[in-house]
């Protein structure tokens, strides 16, 4: 694959980093099972606690970009992988009082250490290469993710559950090592407040992209959509007499086509319309849930796994590049915090609304999922159509001669 050299060396060194971080991050998996047991909380509680932490990893990632635009991307990743890594390889020696404001410490630092990773890739590769570069680096983040709750899994009956998040505390410590070493200092980002100088702030220069802002608020209301895979589909599955055995298989279709399928694609459409194909995506997305319509059973599930896992592998990385390519050096960090908290809100908001739906009115909530998510998919198409069409304008004002008057208007 050809254009894989235009992906700098950084990245790839980067990507090493995310496999190897991701492979050890698995903590957050068993945490609930953690929580209720060495640490005898009872469900309500650990269901609190995790839900704490959850807002803090959405605020960190709405949030990390403020700080690498005003204090270098380079800068912040290291700052936050290392304050994640040592609150969490202390949580083993912690009082579970102190537990309700290490976690969410820890997941604030992991969501601004997201953002700051995803800026990170967007300053070191020039526009146009962009797609390519992040699917290297969510291609190496799901391979990690794919042994590691294995591993985690191993760790946690051979010695005990202190011990992932010791190896998780040590994984983003190294992150933060490796970062530092294969990352320019150069490479810091950090507009300083001189946006009043150099450029608009962000608001204006969101209004002056109305496409960014409408893909924006469709990848928040997709990934609230998404995330029910997590939440209310298996209970749903539970609910026709499908297993968990069955459950695990369809999250590994989900991962099995992610690794093979993700980096290619992105290479093979990397000429075509970014909102095109992120509105075809999301699309996709809406048709999986909607294939649940046709019935519960083994054939619609795999069906509606393998269109959800489509649909992700085209809109995820293209949306990430499209936001990188369209923000003003001096917010690309601000729009990449906006794009890396929208695009992981569904971890806050997925389980509780769509719990409620499905328990008060359960045969209504594929339906909505699938019609939210083909909205936000034809939003994202017809925000693409007007964008292509504004810019044919601009080129062909560009291309216009200049030096005749205008014609005088007949009478």
């Amino acid at each position: 694959m050809r254009t894989l050299r235009d992906v700098p060396r950084t990245v790839w060194l980067l990507a090493c980093g995310t496999f190897a971080n991701s492979a050890m991050s698995v903590a957050f998996a068993y945490l609930f099972l953690y929580l209720t047991g060495p640490r005898g909380l009872g469900a309500g509680e650990a269901g609190l606690l995790s839900g704490i932490g959850g807002v803090g990893l959405v605020a960190g990632n709405f949030t990390g970009g403020w700080f690498g635009d005003r204090y270098g991307h380079r800068r912040v990743l290291l700052a936050s992988a290392a304050t994640a890594g040592l609150v969490l390889a202390a949580v083993p020696l912690l009082p579970t009082p102190l537990l309700f404001a290490a976690l969410p410490v820890a997941e604030y630092a992991a969501g601004v250490q997201r953002a700051a990773n995803s800026t990170l890739v967007a300053a070191v590769v020039p526009e146009g290469a962009r797609r390519q570069a992040f699917a290297v680096v969510r291609a190496a983040g799901n391979g990690g993710f794919t042994v590691g709750p294995v591993l985690g899994a191993l760790v946690a009956t051979r010695l005990s559950y202190d011990w992932l998040y010791v190896a998780e505390g040590l994984g983003a410590l190294g992150l933060a090592c490796w970062t530092a070493r294969v990352v320019p200092a150069r490479v810091t980002g950090g507009a300083r407040r001189k946006e009043d100088r150099n450029g608009g702030g962000l608001w204006p220069e969101l209004r002056a992209r109305p496409a960014v802002l409408v893909l924006l608020a469709a990848i928040l209301v997709t990934d609230v959509v998404y995330r029910q895979q997590y939440s209310t589909f298996p209970v749903h599955l539970a609910d026709h007499g499908l297993d968990i055995g069955v459950y695990g298989a369809l999250l590994a279709v989900n991962g099995g086509i992610l690794l093979c399928l993700e980096l290619p694609a992105a290479l093979a459409l990397r000429r075509r319309s970014p909102l095109h194909i992120v509105g075809s995506g999301l699309l996709l997305v809406g048709a999986g849930y909607g294939v649940l319509l046709l019935g519960a059973g083994l054939a619609t599930a795999v069906a509606m796994m393998t269109l959800l896992t489509l649909g992700e592998l085209l809109y995820k990385t293209t949306a990430t590049a499209y936001v990188a390519d369209e923000a003003p050096d001096h917010v690309q960090g601000r729009f990449q915090s906006l794009y890396a908290g929208a695009s992981i809100s569904g971890m806050v908001l997925a389980a509780p609304l769509g719990g409620l739906v499905y328990e008060t009115a359960p045969g209504v909530l594929w339906p909505v999922c699938a019609g939210l998510a083909v909205l936000a998919g034809v939003a994202v198409l017809v925000a693409g159509r007007r964008s292509s069409a504004r810019s044919a304008a601009a080129r062909h004002v560009r291309r216009a001669p200049t030096g005749s008057p205008p014609r005088a208007a007949s009478r």
